[in-house]
């Protein structure tokens, strides 16, 4: 059984409190370019039902027609086996193209940082949507760098000592991705520590900058629902919450990140402000989602960004 998560306050920099322990088509039929000269009919060049002329010696200037063979009939036609391909003729090239199989992504083995909050903290019941990408990608490597309470700027501050430290991987030198998760407590602390849309994208954008300096392909994540939430709630932060994730949707367009899943259309359900109760369970305070959650956002995550690992 899981107990109810515990209220935090809303004091400057503290965020959200751990949550207590719980246990081609065919090719084209082209013609066989063969002239037909059937008995009784005029063969195009030579009188009617008459022989065909023998080609004249004179030099002339005028391009000589071919001369037509002649073709059996119906029944020595059906009769005779088809004629065997030339050897100097190479296949159709529209009919190898058509019928060869798609190519296939080469698989990799991915090493994944996941920077964020409680919702990737597992010491707060987070980051359970790394377990199902580790389930699906067994060669690959999910390291959580998840930290309850912990608004964007403390984020950043720890970035450069966890995630662009030397890997714990063997023959890894750096990480292949980041997976980077966080906002919603600098959101409802924009009084208590004057955290802005400003501040939080000027943040995150030092984190996707500083990944892709080393090579690593960045795959933002926006703020889920968290309308629930309703002490701190209100119609202020969730414009601020729409403003910051149209921020993220621009880093992408602007080719800053390689890959945004969009949490809003996977967690909620008729409602974009508040998780659908499906996805909460077992948690009550409205910000937290459970295992039903997070096994939709780790499949959303393997199908945009890890779908050829190993």
């Amino acid at each position: 059984m899981y107990s109810q998560p515990e209220i935090i306050s809303g004091q400057r920099d503290r965020g959200l409190s751990p949550l207590p322990h719980t246990s081609a088509p065919a090719p084209s039929k082209v013609g066989l370019g063969i002239a037909l000269c059937i008995p009784g009919v005029a063969c195009q060049g030579s009188p009617a039902g008459g022989p065909v002329p023998p080609p004249s010696t004179a030099p002339s200037t005028a391009t000589a027609a071919p001369t037509p063979r002649a073709v059996p009939d119906r029944a020595s036609q059906a009769a005779a086996p088809a004629p065997a391909a030339s050897a100097a003729t190479p296949p159709s090239s529209v009919a190898s193209s058509e019928t060869a199989p798609p190519e296939v992504p080469e698989s990799i083995e991915y090493v994944v940082a996941a920077m964020g909050d409680s919702l990737t903290d597992p010491k707060s019941h987070g980051g359970k949507y790394l377990d199902y990408l580790r389930q699906h990608c067994p060669e690959s490597t999910f390291i959580s760098f998840g930290k309850g309470a912990d608004m964007v700027n403390q984020m950043r501050r720890r970035f450069q000592s966890q995630v662009l430290a030397p890997v714990p991987v063997a023959g890894k030198s750096h990480y292949t991705d980041v997976i980077i998760f966080g906002g919603v407590n600098d959101l409802y602390s924009d009084l208590t520590a004057h955290r802005t849309v400003e501040k939080i994208s000027a943040d995150l954008s030092a984190m996707y900058q500083m990944s892709r300096d080393r090579g690593i392909r960045v795959v933002a994540i926006t703020v889920s629902p968290w309308g629930g939430f309703k002490r701190y709630h209100n119609d202020r932060r969730q414009a601020a919450t729409l403003r910051l994730s149209e921020f993220i949707f621009e880093q992408q367009r602007q080719q800053q990140v390689d890959f945004v899943v969009d949490t809003v259309p996977l967690l909620s359900c008729g409602d974009p402000e508040h998780l659908c109760p499906a996805m909460a369970k077992p948690f009550r305070d409205g910000l937290h989602f459970g295992p039903k959650g997070h096994e939709i956002l780790g499949a959303a995550l393997l199908k945009t960004a890890f779908q050829n690992c190993r």
